[in-house]
C-alpha cells in the first residue's frame, strides 16, 4: 500500500509554473522578500530544490515571474474600474488616471515587497507595458500631444505604478525586506539617531523630521512613502500636467 503523501507536497506532474510564481508571492508576502530564495521556495512546495528548475530557470527568472504575477493583478484592479464613456469630456482624463494608478497601489500594498523588485527588473512585464498603454490612452482622451504624454511618463516615473521612489532610505529600510518589519524600523531609527547626532551640521533637516511623522504605516512602501505623501506628489504631477495640457489646445 502505498503511503499518503506528506503535507504540503504534491505530485510533480501537478506543479507548473503558474503554480510555483503564486506560491513565491505568497511565501514574499508572508515573509519579506529575504526569504525568498530558491531553497525556501521548494521547502514551502514541499518539493525538492531541483525540481523548480523545471519550471524557473534561476532566481532572477524568479523574480520576472512573480513581477509578472502581481502586474497581472493590477491589471485585473484597473479593468474593475468603471470604464470612461465614449462621451466623456476631455478633463475626465485627470480623474480616471487618477484612479486607475491608485488602484495599482492598493494591489502594491498587499505585496510591499513588489516595488523593490520592478524597481530592479531589466524587462518588463507584458502586463506593465499594457498598464502603461492605458495610462497613454487616457492622456490622449484628454488632449494630450505624445510629446507631452512623453514628459509625463517621466515626470510621474514610478508613481504610474503606485510608489515613489526614496529620495533617502536608510540600509535595510527597503519595503518587503523583513516578515515583521522590525529590520525596516531598526535602520530607519538609527538613521534618524545619527541626524540627531549630527544637529548643528544639518539644522533643517533635523527641525523638519522633529516636525514631520509618518505614522502611515499601514499605507508605506518606502521609508516615507505613506498614502499622503503618495498622493500630494501624484496630484502636484496631474496638477501641473493639467494646466500644460490646457496650453496645448488651439
Amino acid at each position: 500500500m502505498t503511503s499518503p503523501r506528506a503535507a504540503g507536497t504534491a505530485p510533480r506532474s501537478a506543479l507548473t509554473r503558474a503554480r510555483v510564481l503564486e506560491s513565491a508571492v505568497t511565501l514574499a508576502d508572508r515573509d519579506g522578500l529575504g526569504a525568498l530564495t530558491m531553497r525556501s521556495l521548494a521547502r514551502e512546495l514541499g518539493i525538492e530544490a531541483m525540481s523548480l528548475y523545471h519550471h524557473v530557470a534561476n532566481k532572477e527568472d524568479l523574480l520576472d515571474g512573480v513581477v509578472d504575477v502581481v502586474a497581472a493583478e493590477i491589471q485585473d484592479a484597473v479593468g474593475r474600474l468603471e470604464a470612461l464613456p465614449d462621451d466623456a469630456p476631455e478633463s475626465s482624463w485627470k480623474p480616471a488616471l487618477r484612479r486607475q494608478i491608485l488602484a495599482a497601489r492598493t494591489v502594491l500594498l498587499r505585496h510591499p515587497w513588489a516595488s523593490t523588485v520592478l524597481e530592479s527588473r531589466k524587462s518588463f512585464s507584458l502586463h506593465v507595458v499594457r498598464y502603461y498603454d492605458s495610462l497613454i490612452g487616457l492622456m490622449r482622451r484628454g488632449g494630450f500631444s505624445y510629446d507631452l504624454v512623453h514628459h509625463a511618463m517621466h515626470a510621474l516615473g514610478s508613481r504610474a505604478l503606485g510608489f515613489s521612489q526614496e529620495l533617502f532610505e536608510p540600509d535595510g529600510a527597503t519595503a518587503g525586506s523583513a516578515g515583521d518589519g522590525s529590520a525596516e524600523e531598526g535602520a530607519a531609527d538609527a538613521a534618524t539617531a545619527l541626524l540627531l547626532q549630527m544637529a548643528d551640521e544639518l539644522p533643517h533637516m533635523v527641525e523638519m523630521l522633529a516636525e514631520v511623522g509618518h505614522q502611515d504605516t499601514g499605507s508605506t512602501l518606502g521609508w516615507c512613502d505613506d498614502q499622503t505623501e503618495f498622493e500630494f506628489g501624484l496630484d502636484l504631477i496631474l496638477d501641473g500636467l493639467e494646466r500644460l495640457a490646457e496650453r496645448e489646445k488651439p
